[in-house]
């Protein structure tokens, strides 16, 4: 089944990670995943600049690798960073130690005390590992710009139904997402904006 928000039941399956933020502040907290790359970012860059308005970017550490010029240009434009391990591997099929130390590597270029899991999912063994030195962020809407058989039209119709105080809102800066990505990204700010939520960075 699509979903775009988890209901509370799963959230609690991972206690101690962060979903949202305070439900009593109209904001909104913008992150992309699965970046930075040449092909996408810049563009995500200047729509952000066009609105005024600053995002967390959880980059996979080897794309940082490739690009460090970019990864840079993210940090000197006022944005903030994340850890979305070296590989963007995926939890529940990465043995533990090769896991962590897959999210080490990333953090030596990256070097931030934020962590989202790809795919959102993790073993309970690295949950626990990872809170010892990171805030894990999950998130509050997930816009599944990703979803090749979604149309933007849906993904905005559903991301304006699910955003609420202290959303944290998931948008993918990857060829993949690209095409409902930049369809819709100017489109919700906007919204965001004239429903006078302050967007705010991680």
């Amino acid at each position: 089944m699509l979903r775009y928000q988890l209901p509370g039941i799963i959230r609690q399956c991972y206690r101690g990670v962060t979903w949202r933020r305070n439900p009593e502040e109209k904001a909104v907290y913008l992150t992309f995943d699965d970046g930075c790359i040449p092909e996408v970012t810049p563009r995500v860059l200047d729509i952000l600049d066009r609105f005024g308005v600053k995002a967390t970017f959880f980059c996979v550490g080897d794309n940082v690798r490739k690009y460090p010029d970019l990864f840079a240009e993210l940090k000197r434009r006022g944005h903030r960073v994340g850890n979305h391990t070296f590989h963007h591997l995926r939890g529940f099929r990465t043995p533990d130690n090769i896991y962590l130390a897959d999210v080490q590597a990333a953090q030596e270029l990256i070097g931030s005390y934020l962590f989202r899991p790809p795919h959102g999912r993790m073993k309970w063994s690295q949950k626990r590992q990872l809170q010892r030195s990171f805030e894990i962020v999950m998130w509050d809407v997930l816009t599944n710009d990703f979803n090749a058989h979604l149309q933007p039209d849906e993904i905005l119709r559903q991301t304006k139904r699910h955003t609420r105080n202290g959303s944290i809102v998931v948008f993918h800066d990857s060829l993949k997402a690209q095409r409902n990505m930049f369809a819709v990204l100017p489109e919700i700010i906007a919204w965001w904006q004239e429903q006078g939520y302050e967007l705010k960075l991680l």
